[in-house]
């Protein structure tokens, strides 16, 4: 498998941990070894013998080191092809030695940035050197071993073990196809930082971290989650989490944002809301959210914005469920709710990151700005005779909420601190309406003086007409019908008070 003993390597790294370990086998099989600045220093403090790369170039590292590494005898040593006479001929011409291992990382641009930096200190963490090296190094990987990231040391430490000193080109071809993937990572969000204010019509992902998954939505999808929860989240316990739980949680979080300053708990099943609640406690908030929907919140995702004491977890602890999500946890209540090991328990450090949402379809990408619109009572337009009371616009804006976030067509009935029922997902706004009533029905809600949430226009008073029949008092709707007025007057003739916002709220 042309394998290719070791004899020159390029080492210059901006971290150095964990490389202590390569310099003692590059030094054991006898390896020139050329390096610059820093990292030369660390070299030699390993007991290694070190050619700096300026002896070899002739220049001294110029313009604050931004040039050190840009020179013809250390790509040509990289770039000349050992087995085409005309190459080797040149190199030896020119005295330019073969280098056959290449070690080199990036500057933290990715971190610079995320630290709030300067626009002066993220620009002089674009490398240009390194980069360079990596692509230089990653196309003749038929001669040449790159190693372009800490993160492989461990890999070529065993790769150099195992072979005497030596790679083989399945070796060297699968570290250069590591070494692109962390270049194009490196240029995507250097793009990124650019176009936050260019706005240049691309799209550019990357995303190095990355969680197999059990499977997808069913058993025969395979499936993983690029990116780290564990900025998000510390999971306290229970099983691993599945694709169907990270997108209810995804809900979930979303969801508990919108009732920021109060004590909230939202139940959730395949994304939409079974309970919603707000209590001067969570223990409250949680009976609230349950009394719902008692039946749909077996095996659901709770998600609370606020800390779970003893109190909650025991009122809970009895229901099975998949998921409980809270920002904290009181030491005895954590240790009740642990008694069922699969039960997962996820600390929330973070909101929801991001303003865009981006999903494959067809043979393509769409991609939208969130929906982080919410309404409140001062965005509310009264179009009835009849305005809505303090105690209907306060439930107004709770029914808004939930209904934002519940899947289209949708109905939400509530009063200012329960979510009653909803209907969701449904092909008409009336079915919706209709699903919901029995629902609230069926549970034992009264709807007498109950509000009613639509995520987008009526087309028709047949849904305030239900509703009143129902017993609800107040709508609130986006309004944008041509038959808008055809429901107030059916509003205005039968006592019930209707905002409009202006805003629709599809969730498809």
């Amino acid at each position: 498998m042309a394998s290719k003993k070791i004899q020159s390597a390029l080492i210059s790294v901006y971290y150095k941990d964990n490389l202590e370990p390569i310099i003692a086998l590059l030094k054991q099989h006898g390896v020139t070894i050329y390096s610059t600045g820093g990292t030369q220093k660390f070299i030699e403090e390993q007991g290694a013998s070190v050619v700096p790369v300026e002896e070899l170039t002739g220049y001294p590292s110029i313009f604050g080191g931004r040039v050190k590494t840009l020179h013809p005898k250390i790509f040509g040593g990289i770039l000349h092809r050992r087995d085409l006479d005309a190459d080797v001929s040149q190199a030896s011409e020119y005295g330019i030695p073969a280098i056959d291992l290449v070690i080199v990382d990036l500057y933290p641009f990715e971190e610079t940035v995320a630290s709030g930096a300067s626009e002066a200190d993220i620009i002089e963490k674009i490398d240009i050197g390194g980069i360079s090296l990596i692509r230089a190094a990653a196309k003749n990987f038929k001669d040449v071993t790159i190693i372009a990231s800490k993160a492989q040391y461990g890999e070529l430490e065993e790769r150099l073990k195992a072979q005497d000193g030596a790679t083989t080109l399945e070796d060297r071809r699968y570290f250069a196809a590591q070494a692109f993937q962390v270049s194009s990572n490196y240029d995507t969000h250097i793009f990124n930082y650019f176009n936050q204010s260019e706005e240049i019509p691309a799209l550019k992902i990357s995303e190095n971290r990355a969680k197999s998954l059990r499977y997808g939505e069913n058993p025969h999808q395979a499936a993983h989650f690029f990116g780290d929860l564990s900025e998000m989240f510390d999971q306290l316990n229970g099983k691993e989490l599945s694709y169907n739980n990270l997108v209810d949680i995804d809900a979930a979080v979303a969801l508990i944002e919108e009732f920021n300053g109060e004590t909230a708990f939202a139940i959730l099943k395949h994304t939409n809301a079974c309970g919603v609640a707000t209590a001067p406690t969570v223990k409250e908030a949680y009976q609230k959210a349950f009394e719902a929907d008692t039946t749909s919140a077996f095996g659901g995702v709770l998600v609370t914005n606020q800390n779970v004491d003893l109190a909650a977890a025991e009122e809970m602890n009895s229901l099975f469920f998949e998921v409980l999500i809270a920002p904290s946890f009181d030491a005895d209540a954590l240790e009740l709710l642990k008694g069922k090991k699969n039960r997962i328990l996820l600390l929330q450090k973070i909101g929801v990151p991001g303003t865009k949402q981006i999903k494959t379809l067809l043979n393509g990408i769409i991609e939208q700005d969130k929906d982080l619109q919410t309404e409140g009572k001062n965005d509310f337009k009264v179009v009835t005779k009849i305005a809505p009371s303090e105690e209907e616009k306060d439930a107004l804006v709770f029914a808004a909420k939930v209904c934002k976030h519940t899947k289209s067509n949708t109905i939400v009935l509530s009063n200012s601190n329960q979510l009653f029922a909803s209907g969701v997902g449904q092909t008409s706004r009336v079915d919706a309406l209709r699903q919901a009533i029995e629902k609230a029905r069926s549970f034992g809600f009264s709807l007498k003086g109950a509000v009613m949430a639509s995520d987008a226009f009526f087309p028709f008073p047949d849904c305030v007409e239900i509703a009143h029949e129902a017993g609800i008092t107040a709508v609130v709707q986006p309004g944008g019908s041509i038959k808008d007025q055809d429901s107030i007057d059916f509003c205005d003739t039968h006592g019930m008070s209707m905002v409009m916002t202006g805003v629709r709220h599809f969730k498809h």
